[in-house]
């Protein structure tokens, strides 16, 4: 029997070099019709999160109330401006997220943390299911405190949850957003212009609490 080796994280030595070239996308969501690029001015506010393939990620918070614009891409790693076949190497250290851009006076940051954890299983590490890799590691960025603050009591809650359902322990990271690469226009609304596509995510069927702490973000 073959055991294949559990991913980890690529030191810097190890990352691939990428490069400083942007990836040339079609600035327009597929389904909203908003640009998939900033500036973002308030009342608008950026989320950005990692629950798997950001095929389904994406589509779990383009269709909320108060969602203004969605994008996948690339964060959390090393290599500057990297490709998906890069990424999917596992020698870029990034992950596979979902930028969320919304209003703030129409959807809360708690409730779009509690679609997040909702939507994905935040207990298996560097994989969802089936997809295995660096890639696929669950993941909250924030940017702002408040954010960590929020991030944070969602998370404790819904362990809470978890562990009276028989999960084990949350292994969801929630740090400072980095840098945000934005993927491939092939790979932006994925679902939408295909809707027989592979999505690999699902949820635990435990509940998310909201109402954790207030949230004007």
């Amino acid at each position: 029997m073959f055991f294949r080796s559990a991913p980890k994280m690529p030191s810097v030595d190890e990352a691939l070099p990428g490069r400083q070239v942007p990836m040339v996308i079609h600035n327009e969501h597929f389904v909203l019709k908003t640009p998939l690029k900033g500036p973002f001015e308030p009342p608008l506010h950026q989320a950005m999160f990692g629950l798997g393939c950001f095929w389904g990620a994406e589509k779990c918070f383009w269709g909320v109330h108060g969602v203004h614009t969605t994008a996948v891409g690339y964060s959390a790693g090393i290599t500057p401006h990297p490709t998906y076949k890069e990424v999917c190497s596992g020698r870029t250290g990034h992950n596979e997220v979902v930028l969320v851009v919304y209003d703030a006076s129409v959807v809360s940051y708690e409730q779009l943390v509690a679609i997040f954890f909702e939507n994905h299983n935040p207990t298996q590490g560097m994989r969802q299911g089936n997809d295995v890799g660096t890639q696929y590691r669950s993941g909250i960025y924030a940017f702002s405190a408040e954010q960590v603050d929020v991030a944070n009591a969602c998370k404790t809650q819904f362990q809470a949850g978890l562990t009276a359902a028989g999960f084990g322990a949350i292994t969801t990271e929630v740090v400072d957003a980095g840098p945000f690469y934005y993927a491939e226009d092939m790979h932006q609304q994925y679902l939408a212009k295909n809707p027989a596509g592979y999505c690999g995510l699902g949820g635990t069927g435990v509940s998310c609490p909201i109402g954790v702490m207030p949230s004007s973000l």
